[in-house]
């Protein structure tokens, strides 16, 4: 008898265990609908309240970066071309010095090898000078070739230096003998021992000179 008490109270426990989860489950599916439909109220108020952009404030400020980009760019084609420009007149002024520099070279090189000739020909054109002093060449063979000689020096810049009357230069004049003379106020030379020769400016050899002095 007791044991037939006891399980119906068993089963009537089990049955209301069964239907906890069930009440449970019923009571909790309405308030998680709930607060989704309240998400979505909250999502769309957002976008709604999110201001859309201009769009001609978006293509008035295009407009404004693309004037100042092309600003840029011109300042920067005028520093490119501007420095083009001067190392282009700076290469041409380098050029110019280089020809005037090569130019001068060439000629002083020049001068230097044609004085270097006549120097070492001095000693034969001073005995033709000396025996066309003393009367020895005039109707000779030597005479002709005494004059193409001088002639072939002078068409090379050659130029004879010291002359009897002219005033004493130390540059081209090297005083052999000083005479005093009365009345006289400055040296000047008096007679040409050795003639000089210059080509151009470069003096190859001074003139042996006598000069009148001053008592």
């Amino acid at each position: 008898m007791s044991s037939d008490k006891k399980n119906p109270s068993t089963g009537s426990g089990r049955d209301r265990d069964d239907e906890k989860p069930e009440a449970t489950e019923a009571s909790g599916s309405p308030e998680s609908a709930e607060q989704s439909t309240e998400t979505a109220d909250a999502t769309d108020e957002t976008i709604e309240a999110t201001p859309e952009p201009d769009i001609d404030d978006v293509a008035v400020e295009t407009e404004t970066l693309s004037e100042e980009d092309a600003a840029l760019l011109d300042l920067a084609a005028v520093d490119l071309v501007a420095e083009m420009r001067s190392d282009m007149l700076r290469a041409q002024a380098e050029l110019v010095n280089f020809r005037t520099r090569v130019e001068r070279d060439r000629v002083a090189n020049r001068e230097s090898v044609i004085a270097e000739v006549i120097r070492s020909l001095l000693p034969a054109i001073d005995d033709l000078t000396r025996a066309e002093k003393h009367g020895d060449l005039e109707g000779s063979p030597l005479e002709l070739v005494a004059a193409k000689i001088r002639s072939t020096f002078e068409r090379y810049g050659l130029r004879s230096v010291g002359e009897k009357g002219e005033v004493f230069d130390p540059h081209f004049h090297e005083a052999v003998v000083q005479l005093p003379t009365p009345g006289a106020t400055e040296q000047t030379v008096a007679d040409v021992i050795d003639p000089g020769y210059a080509l151009g400016e470069r003096l190859i050899r001074a003139a042996k000179v006598a000069v009148s002095v001053p008592e």
